[in-house]
């Protein structure tokens, strides 16, 4: 949104009217580094380590390694910490003492999928069949007869850690969970949708194929803990011990006829994540210290060890002044208190097809900019952050004299539903924040849809928010 000195009347803009030839090809640019990135990482590990290989290529150096060392860390330098490989803050250390507050830009780099159950395979009908467990909300019916992958983990009893990704390369092939057809289907169309896939039915066909001794009890199933030993060294009961993701299979691409548009999974909230991440590599000398927090657990609830109500930040805000040599328990809590956020998610862009659950003066579009959600929450505000008009007022200053097109929504109707970020959680630290990213149509799909031109004004936001708040 930009504000027109002859009018008096706030007009929301296409960003894609403002752009230059030149800037055409940033957004281009953009565009393919982050269907890139999106192809390769559909999982929080495999965001977390592509992220620190390329925070470490551009000088970042691990917080652990500063510690064991006793070393001292001074304005200018670049620091990050890795959360058991599944959540990442990098620091980029600013000229003024920390307690004057940090400059963060929080998102979360996991997303609703279906997990392998921890004793998943079995056999029924002579078919091998994966038991799955979904995370976070998702709708069961998008997931069946569509191409899907594994990624993730398994991790033998000696500690080794084996990596599994099945489905993506072109040679490779895809697994799927089945559905009725459609002419034995009149008791499933009868049900609610939200009925007419059960949770416990969303089982991955893997195999059909019976081992050739013809004694064995179960020979579909012997016959995939054979390959599975034979290419991965595991067992059956490797499988306790493993974090296994099934995601939908294939590459990030562009979406519509002129390509405006991507398509890609897990774009709740990896398009925020990325574009976090390249503000950060694009710093230089800052005033501010500035943090990239990037947190697994969001779409559960932020729990756990690497979910952004663990300790995890706090700790290692706390040891970066300690290595800076001006930690106490006292100034941790100035410095998060005079802290203000970025709280890095996604909103909802307005769908055509289904216009009843937007209220047309308050929800965002593609192609008019980063949105700023004053508030999620459900139905009253429940569980949301409710930014200050303080800080919404200065970054509108900031976006308006940079520029940027930004826009303001909220996720639907007051009584239609809702949803919850990271935002409430830093703000318990008395910060100023704000959920500010990327609309996204089809949210928590296989195949989420984002506009190019909110890619880049979003990249852009949140280089000017750190560089200039």
């Amino acid at each position: 949104m930009t504000e027109k000195n002859n009018s008096l009347e706030k007009k929301y803009e296409f960003a894609w009217d403002k752009y230059t030839k030149k800037d055409l090809v940033e957004v281009s640019a953009l565009s393919e580094r982050y269907k890139e990135f999106m192809s390769k990482c559909k999982t929080e590990r495999e965001c977390v380590t592509e992220f620190v290989t390329r925070a470490e290529k551009s000088g970042y150096k691990d917080l652990n390694d500063i510690i064991k060392g006793n070393l001292r860390v001074k304005p200018g330098d670049k620091v990050y910490a890795n959360n058991k490989g599944k959540a990442v803050v990098m620091f980029h250390i600013g000229k003024e003492s920390m307690d004057k507050g940090l400059n963060i830009l929080g998102a979360h780099v996991d997303s609703p999928r279906l997990d392998l159950k921890q004793n998943p395979l079995y056999e029924d009908s002579d078919l091998a069949l994966f038991k799955t467990h979904y995370y976070g909300g998702i709708k069961k019916y998008q997931w069946v007869t569509i191409p899907l992958a594994i990624h993730g983990v398994v991790v033998k009893k000696d500690g080794t850690v084996v990596n599994i990704v099945i489905g993506e390369d072109d040679n490779d092939p895809v697994l799927g969970i089945s559905d009725i057809l459609v002419h034995l289907a009149a008791d499933q169309l009868e049900k609610k949708v939200a009925k007419a896939i059960e949770g416990e039915d969303l089982n991955l066909l893997i195999g059909s194929i019976p081992t050739s001794d013809q004694k064995s009890k179960n020979r579909v199933k012997t016959n995939m803990l054979n390959i599975f030993n034979e290419k991965y060294g595991i067992t059956e009961e490797d499988f306790v011990s493993a974090e296994l993701e099934v995601v939908p299979a294939g590459k990030a691409r562009d979406y519509g006829i002129d390509r405006s548009l991507v398509m890609a999974y897990g774009q709740d909230d990896r398009v925020c994540s990325y574009t976090s991440f390249e503000a950060m590599l694009k710093l230089e000398k800052v005033d501010k210290t500035c943090i990239t927090l990037l947190v697994d657990k969001e779409e559960i609830g932020s729990v756990g060890a690497t979910g952004m109500h663990s300790k995890f930040f706090e700790n290692t805000v706390a040891e970066v002044m300690n290595a800076i040599g001006d930690y106490s328990e006292l100034k941790l809590r100035r410095v998060l208190s005079n802290s203000q956020m970025l709280s890095s998610d996604v909103s909802a862009a307005f769908d055509p097809n289904y216009p009843n659950v937007m209220e047309k003066r308050n929800t965002a579009y593609f192609g008019k900019g980063i949105v700023l959600n004053k508030y999620t929450g459900a139905r009253g505000k429940n569980g949301c952050n409710d930014a200050n008009p303080e800080f919404i007022a200065k970054l509108r200053g900031i976006f308006n004299s940079e520029n940027i097109t930004w826009q303001t929504s909220e996720l639907g109707k007051v009584d239609q539903g809702g949803g919850g970020t990271i935002a409430y959680i830093l703000a318990e630290y008395g910060m100023e924040v704000i959920d500010c990213g990327v609309a996204l149509q089809n949210m928590h799909s296989p195949w989420e849809i984002a506009s190019k031109a909110d890619i880049y004004e979003t990249l852009r936001a949140y280089s000017a928010f750190l560089t200039k708040a």
